[in-house]
């Protein structure tokens, strides 16, 4: 056997700060999935916040529309 030819062993420290930094890769994949559905969860609450707003303008100006027609003499 050669001298500088060295056989790698893996050591108990070694061994547990690689399982760590797999365990930290799930752990921030598994983050970054919930934050991506909370942010569609976001956008639909917004589309749905603003259909309603939409919704009771368009409400509010038909009435108003209508009470205008209504003093108005035919």
């Amino acid at each position: 056997m050669d001298e500088t030819t060295f056989e790698r062993f893996a050591c108990a420290p070694g061994l547990r700060l690689e399982a760590h930094e797999r365990l930290s890769a799930v752990h921030l994949d598994n983050l970054c999935k919930r934050l991506d559905r909370i942010e569609e969860l976001m956008e639909r609450l917004e589309r749905r916040l603003w259909l309603t707003v939409y919704g009771v303008v368009a409400a509010v100006l038909s009435t108003g529309l209508q009470s205008i027609m209504a003093a108005i003499p035919h």
